[in-house]
């Protein structure tokens, strides 16, 4: 049939870091590869090409995001694609290596990838006997491969040789064979992560420095020393993805709620205005998570899924935004948007700039890798992710990330536990070198 590049349509979560695709089959109907729940993004792309979503790939039981196949097959009657070996609990065409799916003059042949996932497939797009490209998910990415220490802390190392001979399998395909992952940089699912999103089987045998490791064990040993935390809620979506996430109505919305009722009812306040807003007045107690592309991570990261919650919201702060990006990662107790709040902002707190830290403890709040490229001297260091399993006492401290945004909730999750003399300080550690002209310090 003549496969145009333009048939192939990226959708990038830059808050997530993950790619979807759109493939326009050249016939008015599409394949969607790896979407998340939340579907605006594919949905305005297809309607905007006049495609009729027909068929839902998933390379894997997604660990970052609740699998959006489902909620397709449910509109649009899409057909689902996914691994025999996944066992999904809801209809789906149950593919094994090397079964092939006529998508109507493309083909989809399904490879066996196992590695970040035991159950994981490659999806090989063919024109006739023509390989075009390759969703390869979660197994090879630019530059690297998916982490392997998702599933269970004993599965790692026997995960990681077969993430091994999935990339010598794909490394077998043509060089100009378009590789199309759906990790990339910023997803916690990357190992390293890349700045670039696709590549080529060719860019990948000439630049990815795993792709040339021959020995299993030296590939394994490299690609698990370069693993760092993940949040906590990746432990429970693949099997919510296996049983397939509850159908949504397409039109959500934060419905108002009242104080009193929503904390008498149990539930947190998660604070999603700008770090300045939240610091000049919040209800005490709430937890602050600034709306950005990120938000859903750190959500998840640090709110229980089994906590209700209630947010405060600027008026121009997209409320569709954030029950989206909620939802998406299975954070279903939304209770709605508080409505009477601001006779009840007491909590208040401080943001000093570089110039105003004194000899206040540093409390460095951003990942291993982040804080070892470059510090403040004398900065303690504790993820973000792990606040909530370390003793701060109750010294005063001036919390820091690399802007702002994961020191405020590390400063709101600090006060909340009764940690009553902390700061934000304002901007990073770059921001600190600029205006203080002292060095950082760099671990080796």
């Amino acid at each position: 049939m003549g496969f145009s590049p333009s048939q192939l349509i990226p959708l990038v979560d830059e808050g997530l870091g993950n790619t979807s695709y759109l493939v326009a089959l050249g016939d008015g109907r599409a394949l969607a590869v790896d979407v998340p729940r939340d579907l605006r993004e594919v949905r305005r792309a297809a309607e905007h090409r006049g495609l009729t979503i027909a068929f839902a790939a998933d390379t894997h039981l997604h660990a970052d995001y609740l699998s959006g196949a489902l909620q397709l097959a449910h509109d649009a009657g899409a057909t689902v694609l996914a691994s025999a070996a996944g066992e999904r609990d809801y209809p789906h065409s149950a593919l094994r290596d090397e079964d092939e799916v006529d998508l109507g003059g493309l083909t989809l042949r399904a490879l066996a990838t196992p590695g970040h996932t035991a159950e994981h497939l490659s999806f090989l797009l063919l024109d006739g006997d023509a390989p075009l490209g390759v969703f390869t998910g979660g197994s090879l990415i630019v530059g690297a491969a998916a982490r392997t220490d998702l599933v269970s802390p004993d599965q790692t190392v026997t995960l990681a040789h077969a993430q091994h001979a999935s990339l010598q399998r794909l490394s077998r395909l043509p060089d100009e064979v378009g590789v199309w992952p759906t990790h990339g940089a910023g997803s916690f699912c990357s190992a390293p992560p890349s700045a670039e999103r696709t590549s080529t089987i060719g860019n990948e045998k000439r630049k990815n420095p795993l792709m040339g490791i021959a020995d299993p064990e030296v590939f394994a040993r490299r690609l698990i020393e370069g693993l760092g935390t993940y949040p906590a809620y990746f432990s429970r979506l693949p099997e919510i993805n296996r049983r397939g996430p509850g159908i949504l109505s397409s039109h959500v919305s934060l419905r108002p709620s009242h104080l009193d009722a929503a904390l008498g009812a149990g539930a947190m306040v998660v604070d999603v205005r700008p770090v300045l807003d939240f610091a000049r007045g919040h209800v005490s107690g709430a937890v602050s998570i600034p709306l950005r592309a990120q938000f859903a991570t750190w959500l998840g990261w640090v709110v229980p899924a089994s906590q209700p919650f209630v947010v405060v919201r600027n008026p121009e702060q997209d409320p569709e935004e954030i029950v989206w990006q909620s939802l998406k990662i299975g954070h279903e107790k939304l209770m709605g948007e508080l409505v009477d709040h601001w006779h009840r902002a007491a909590g208040t707190i401080d943001v000093i700039g570089p110039d105003h830290i004194g000899d206040t403890q540093i409390l460095d709040v951003r990942q291993a890798t982040e804080f070892h490229n470059g510090h403040l001297p004398g900065a303690r260091h504790v993820e973000l992710g792990q606040l909530a399993d370390t003793d701060l006492g109750d010294e005063p401290l001036v919390v820091m990330c690399g802007h702002g945004e994961r020191a405020a909730t590390a400063a709101s999750l600090l006060r909340r536990t009764g940690h009553r003399h902390v700061a934000i300080l304002s901007g990073g550690p770059d921001d600190w070198s600029r205006i203080t002209s002292l060095p950082l310090e760099r671990d080796q």
